[in-house]
């Protein structure tokens, strides 16, 4: 018996437009920057999604404590609607989960969301429960291989939530380009994905890693007073170019596979670079990594429910055939890269 995702549910709070975002807050807060600009024209995304709008309450002077109240007060009701979304989807009740993941790493809480949100799903009350923590944008990739092994296990369906609120860590104003890369790009969103025994979507092959701790500056996530604050060095494309052809080929090789038989691609959009540079490591079509531009400029870089969401649009816009190997990629502070190898069903 293995493991299968049956069905991907997305919630997304209020859009906002990129034009509007830096021509009526972030350039005039960095007087007109051409530098900056062209940061925020060239990032890939049009608009994203946010609980709290800096156009309508600028929470970048707020201590840490404010924004968890925030984020206490906004992802348990995201956190829900994405997860009733999935299980419709995938014909199940709340009541047939044998376990709930959540990952987040832009809030904290204890009760956690997962409490919260035991009780307003009424879960069982004999039903598991995960949190996965501060893992950053590559976590939705190793808590489905966390969630597939219950699954295959104990023989019960699983729900995984990964739920990021990035909105509330909106930094004081800077001219750090590192900072204003991380306001060009990020955005919230909550997914929910049910993974079942046996019947659905894609079915969990396998899980891989490699983590470069010789980089583990060059990309960060610290909680300070006001936040928690992102480094995000211009370097990390690099250091994943050095790495993914490898990552990935060892994936493939434990089950007799190469690179051109992969038939989709599901790449976590950090952003333009990175998708440009594993579009290149790979050899990949130039089409292969459209869900994961799609998704980076319809709705930004929304941290670990990214990759999921890149994999719901490649799910519903490519025409899989049975049997069809699939490859999830995501990347994260480590730095870390994840890949997942799934087959369509």
């Amino acid at each position: 018996m293995t493991a299968h995702i049956a069905a991907i549910g997305t919630a997304l709070p209020p859009v906002i437009e990129q034009d509007v975002l830096w021509e009526n807050h972030f350039g005039p807060l960095l007087d007109g920057s051409r530098a900056a600009g062209r940061i925020f024209a060239a990032a890939g995304v049009d608009r994203r999604h946010a609980v709290v709008s800096p156009l309508d309450l600028d929470v970048s002077s707020w201590s840490t404590g404010e924004r968890m109240r925030l984020y206490d007060e906004n992802a348990q009701k995201l956190g829900h609607e994405a997860v009733m979304s999935a299980l419709r989807a995938a014909d199940l009740d709340p009541a047939d989960i044998g376990q709930l993941t959540v990952v987040s790493c832009t809030g904290y809480t204890a009760p956690g969301l997962d409490v919260q949100l035991a009780r307003s799903l009424e879960l069982s009350q004999d039903a598991q429960r995960l949190v996965i923590g501060h893992m950053g944008c590559y976590a939705a990739l190793p808590a489905l291989g966390s969630v597939a092994d219950f699954v295959t296990v104990h023989r019960r369906p699983a729900v995984l939530l990964c739920l990021e609120l990035t909105s509330l860590h909106v930094q004081p104003p800077t001219r750090d380009m590192q900072q204003i890369v991380t306001h060009a790009l990020f955005g919230d969103a909550a997914t929910a994905l049910v993974v079942r025994p046996g019947g659905g979507r894609v079915e969990v092959l396998g899980t891989g890693a490699v983590t470069d701790p010789a980089t583990a500056d060059h990309m960060t996530w610290r909680v300070t007073d006001h936040g928690f604050r992102m480094t995000l060095s211009p370097q990390v494309p690099d250091v994943l170019g050095k790495h993914v052809r490898n990552a990935v080929e060892r994936l493939l090789a434990d089950h007799g596979l190469t690179v051109p038989q992969v038939r989709g691609w599901a790449v976590h959009p950090g952003g333009p670079r990175i998708l440009d540079t594993v579009e290149r490591e790979l050899d990949l079509p130039p089409d292969a990594l459209d869900p994961s531009r799609h998704v980076l400029r319809d709705h930004g870089n929304c941290s670990s429910p990214t990759v999921l969401m890149v994999l719901d649009e490649l799910l519903r816009n490519t025409a899989l055939r049975p049997g069809d190997p699939v490859v999830a990629m995501a990347f994260g502070p480590g730095l870390t890269l994840y890949t997942t190898l799934l087959r369509a069903r």
